[in-house]
């Protein structure tokens, strides 16, 4: 997925914003294999959910779980890190699954949030918002024309979904601070292997669009790569345009256990 790519905006997120608590409880009961089916059945029996009805916890898992963290095959790989990593790590992580699952999500964070920050703004409205919905709309970037409501509707997913993430102030308002993230160096971590076993070759991986999330140029994540190699997780070679990376880990299993015994 990439900023440019034209796939149609959705109303996905009316499902679910960052559910960072309902994901944790999920992943405690997520097993490698299961179906979106057989995962709702074991959270129903589970007693985790009790003021969560069946029909809402089953949207959860349909259309928030699942091409969150079962279509990445990522939830394998966050169950331990739910676990035994901090949370500011953890909740990164689903950030950044959340946006590359939900487009309008990751165009609104890199055309808007970032713009705003970058020109000296510190807070970002449900206006802003919304006047970025109503020109996707008019430029047809969704299914069909959207209503009002729904226009409405979906600004304020992009802003609470946005606080959920602590990119935002959580006080509930029309008017949100904004609260500028660091990319982790674990987060860094785990999504340039997450890349890199994609077959994605070294200098893609630094020009791919998910560091945009954090409000990172090429060269800018190329910089944060040699910090980390200093770790020994990799070395990078640059010179000019072009970077070499040698790649110590084998799999993203190991890259987890890197993460969680830290």
């Amino acid at each position: 997925m990439t900023g440019g790519s034209k796939i149609r905006y959705t109303t996905q997120l009316q499902a679910g914003l960052g559910l960072i608590e309902e994901t944790k409880s999920l992943l405690s009961i997520y097993k490698p294999g299961m179906t979106v089916t057989e995962l709702y059945d074991a959270a129903l029996e589970s007693g985790l959910f009790p003021m969560v009805s069946a029909r809402r916890l089953k949207n959860i898992i349909g259309e928030c779980f699942s091409p969150r963290y079962l279509k990445t095959d990522s939830a394998r790989f966050l169950k331990p890190i739910s676990q035994n990593a901090p949370a500011h790590v953890f909740n990164q992580h689903l950030f950044v699954f959340t946006a590359l699952a939900n487009q309008i999500l990751f165009n609104f964070i890199i055309e808007i949030y970032w713009n705003r920050y970058a020109g000296g703004r510190d807070m970002l409205s449900i206006d802003d918002a919304r006047d970025f919905v109503s020109q996707a709309v008019n430029e047809g970037k969704t299914q069909k024309p959207w209503s009002e409501t729904t226009i409405r509707r979906v600004s304020s997913y992009l802003i609470g979904c946005c606080a959920d993430y602590g990119m935002l102030s959580s006080k509930r308002s029309p008017v949100r601070q904004i609260q500028s993230i660091r990319l982790e160096e674990y987060t860094l971590l785990f999504f340039s292997y997450w890349l890199h076993f994609q077959q994605m070759g070294d200098n893609r991986i630094i020009k791919h669009d998910l560091w945009q999330l954090f409000g990172l140029t090429p060269d800018d994540v190329r910089e944060e790569l040699k910090r980390i190699s200093k770790k020994d997780w990799l070395i990078v070679q640059s010179a000019a345009d072009v970077t070499r990376i040698s790649w110590r880990f084998n799999s993203l299993e190991e890259v987890v256990d890197v993460i969680t015994e830290s």
